[in-house]
């Protein structure tokens, strides 16, 4: 038996189970970034812990002098980092494993040079990582009195709402915060939610005394007639995919933006026009005024292209050059060879990424993503919520995971 836990493939095989213990770790560390942590148990949870560590710990210091567990020693500490400033208050969670953590370090079977090297930059992260963490919630963070005054699931479970009172120096005001209900993360004992999921669908001031809510459900054909009711200029927003899908083409998306005023004069317009203008929206002589033509086909094209312009395309002279074929730094290169007197482009030629919800029908919807039915809230008669414009806009894109200083909020 000896001779079995001295054989180094032994210790080997063993060590895996350091990996395995530091990329649980790493893994908190994920969560710590984009996660709020509650712990239902915290005294289970600290046991279970514990007793997972300890026996990691104890294998750890077993395999001390293999390759993985020396890697090991040096990353757990370093990804307990941002676990300890975002759940610094759950002592259960972070005890045990920053204990196992040093202990490890010291005990490991790297060299006295590299642990102490290793252990001052570790050091000095925590250091200047808790500094930074604590100017930045001093300093950069609003803190304001908010009450939640009630809070609860929608009918069918897909969202939680809280109404939230916040107390300021005008009077203070009343907000309806939407949050999805699906992108949990549950483990016995703790849940993990996601961060910045929360969405502020309704704000009054001041604040209510008087609160009404009201859920129901409506129906995808039904919030699409409310909503065209209501205006006929309703914008969406669809991918270059989805535009393609459509068979909208990409000279009907083409538009023009930040029109030079006197730009603006000589094809009739004024600075209280609509900007962007759309090109299919645009005479052949208005068109002609920003260099751009028509063909018999509808797709348009510019009329005398320079010679700078060309050359930042790569295109030669006496060819058509349309627009539609041109990528966005041919567009910039289009807008920067008009220029006015103090060389600042006359406008900016670009592609339009939304469409009129008027021209989307309902089997386009459906693959858009927006369900068959879902949730609508009224808060005191007044329509604040619609499972359909949070679906479309995508207020709750629980699959993308972007770091931002807002996390640290």
């Amino acid at each position: 038996m000896k001779a079995f836990f001295s054989n180094v493939w032994t210790k080997r095989l063993v060590s895996i189970i350091a990996v395995f213990y530091t990329a649980a770790v790493c893994g908190l560390c994920y969560y710590s970034i984009f996660y709020d942590i509650h712990i239902s148990a915290r005294s289970s949870v600290c046991m279970i812990v514990s007793a997972i560590s300890a026996i990691a710990l104890v294998l750890m210091l077993y395999t001390r002098n293999q390759l993985l567990t020396k890697i090991s020693s040096f990353v757990i500490l370093t990804a307990m980092l941002p676990v300890v400033l975002m759940y610094f208050d759950e002592k259960a969670l972070l005890i045990p494993i920053v204990i196992t953590g040093i202990i490890i370090l010291l005990f490991s079977g790297a060299g006295e040079g590299k642990k102490t090297l290793i252990g001052t930059l570790i050091l000095l992260l925590y250091i200047f990582g808790a500094l930074g963490y604590y100017l930045f919630s001093s300093f950069f963070v609003t803190h304001a009195k908010t009450d939640i005054i009630e809070s609860g699931v929608s009918p069918s479970g897909r969202y939680r709402y809280q109404i939230v009172n916040t107390e300021d120096t005008s009077g203070g005001s009343t907000s309806v915060i939407i949050e999805p209900n699906y992108a949990d993360v549950t483990y016995p004992f703790v849940t993990f939610t996601l961060k910045n999921m929360e969405h502020t669908c309704y704000q009054e001031r001041p604040m209510c005394e008087n609160i009404e809510l009201e859920w129901s459900t409506g129906t995808r054909a039904d919030i699409t007639a409310e909503l065209n009711g209501i205006s006929d200029n309703i914008l969406v927003t669809l991918t270059n995919e989805e535009f393609e899908k459509y068979n909208i083409s990409v000279d009907r998306r083409l538009q023009l933006s930040g029109i030079n005023l006197y730009k603006l004069i000589e094809v009739g317009k004024s600075a209280s026009d609509v900007d962007p203008l759309k090109l299919d929206d645009l005479s052949e002589s208005q068109l002609a005024a920003f260099d751009i033509g028509k063909d018999s086909s509808d797709r348009y094209y510019v009329l005398e292209p320079t010679l700078e312009f060309l050359t930042a395309i790569g295109r030669n002279q006496g060819e058509t050059i349309y627009l539609s074929e041109l990528d966005n730094k041919g567009y910039e290169a289009f807008s920067e060879s008009h220029l006015d007197e103090l060389g600042y482009t006359m406008y900016d030629l670009g592609k339009n990424s939304t469409i009129p919800l008027t021209e989307l029908s309902d089997e386009q919807l459906a693959e858009l993503g927006v369900s068959e039915s879902g949730d609508v809230l009224k808060f005191n008669g007044k329509t604040c919520f619609r499972y359909y414009v949070a679906e479309l806009e995508d207020y709750f894109n629980t699959e993308e995971r972007t770091f931002s200083i807002d996390l640290l909020n």
